[in-house]
């Protein structure tokens, strides 16, 4: 993708294996890439196996002092900062049960951290002419999934935000888009299934068109796209890689009016 060589990004939750993707596919094309997260072990992994242009800096994004230090830290490394991928999540989630506490730690981290890491970066994208925000959202975020609530509110409200950002934004040359992930290869995944891809796939498959959970680096490729040059004229988007999980509706691929004869 055009557009990404030189730029300075950072990456929170990248120490997880969709972050690591999408850190690796900035590098990749170009990028030097800070991984930020609260796992120092995942993050400094991530970066090593990077190698040079990449660095890990342990950070919570529930902390505003420690993203004003990521940043600084950032600009102090790599001269400024020109993408921002909030992907960091917190999936407590206890429905109806859940506590107030609850609440507040999940909007803190899905919500309120995006938030905050922004303001944190603006100031430096501005100072570079520009940049481009890519926030996480997630098919959770237009269905109801039973016994989920927090979550679900959560990136419902950051695809909200990204319009708001998209716009306020748009006049300092920063574009702020979402991505919406479907069923992503992921470490709940591979300890739920003991890293049985293909009986992930088998459960994920009424639920996708394309049959199948994705792989991180799907996604990742998505955001790469939404940070480069290619995607000049996107802001205040959502973009699903879900293999068609949105699109499908209830019905799923199997017809449903057949039933009523049998």
């Amino acid at each position: 993708m055009n557009g990404i060589k030189d730029k300075v990004a950072i990456v929170t939750g990248g120490a997880t294996i969709i972050g690591a993707a999408v850190a690796a596919s900035l590098h990749a094309a170009g990028a030097r890439v800070v991984i930020a997260d609260i796992d120092r072990d995942g993050g400094e992994r991530v970066a090593k196996d990077l190698g040079e242009g990449a660095r890990f800096i342990a950070t919570d994004i529930t902390d505003d002092a420690q993203i004003e230090q990521c940043v600084a830290s950032t600009v102090e490394t790599y001269g400024g900062v020109d993408l921002l991928i909030n992907l960091a999540c917190s999936y407590v989630d206890d429905g109806i049960e859940s506590t107030r506490d609850d609440w507040n730690q999940s909007l803190s981290v899905n919500v309120v951290g995006a938030v905050m890491m922004a303001k944190a970066c603006r100031p430096h994208m501005v100072a570079r002419g520009g940049g481009a925000i890519v926030n996480f959202s997630s098919i959770s975020a237009k269905v109801a999934q039973t016994g989920r609530w927090l979550y679900p509110v959560g990136k419902a409200a950051v695809a909200q935000l990204t319009r708001n950002m998209a716009m306020d934004l748009a006049g300092e040359g920063i574009r702020v888009n979402s991505v919406s992930p479907g069923w992503t290869w992921s470490r709940v995944m591979d300890e739920l299934t003991q890293g049985n891809r293909a009986k992930t796939d088998k459960v994920a498959a009424p639920f996708h068109m394309l049959g199948r959970v994705g792989d991180p680096e799907e996604v990742a490729n998505a955001v790469v796209f939404l940070c480069s040059s290619q995607a000049s004229f996107i802001t205040g988007a959502d973009l699903a890689v879900d293999g068609g999980y949105s699109a499908m509706g209830p019905e799923q691929g199997v017809p449903a009016i057949p039933l009523l004869a049998q």
